[in-house]
């Protein structure tokens, strides 16, 4: 993959991750018996939509130019992305076996990208 597309893609596993945020927030917002209007006005629920339909359209592009082999690993870049926004946005606490986790997840994108 090219540096274009390499960075293309890990800018749609952020997106993503930061569409995670998006949605807890949403989620944290709604009441306990939320209406359809609750979820209809929720403006954190709606920016978690658009930005998941922005970052599709980007990972389509990704897909139609990059090997569906080397491009999906870095997904995973997500489980290693999210727990740290969580950390920092939402104060959400990292056990040592999210790290290390993240740690095999980050070795298993490194292997997998090297296939070429």
């Amino acid at each position: 993959m090219t540096f274009a597309v390499t960075a293309l893609t890990v800018l749609c596993v952020i997106g993503i991750s930061l569409g995670q945020m998006l949605f807890k927030k949403a989620a944290l917002m709604l009441p306990a018996q939320p209406s359809m209007l609750d979820w209809l006005l929720n403006t954190w629920l709606i920016a978690a939509l658009v930005l998941y339909g922005v970052t599709t359209l980007a990972w389509v592009w990704v897909l139609r130019v990059a090997p569906l082999h080397l491009a999906y690993p870095f997904m995973g870049l997500a489980f290693v992305i999210v727990p740290i926004l969580g950390a920092i946005f939402l104060y959400e606490p990292i056990a040592w076996q999210t790290i290390a986790g993240g740690a095999l997840i980050l070795a298993g994108i490194a292997l997998a990208s090297s296939a070429g």
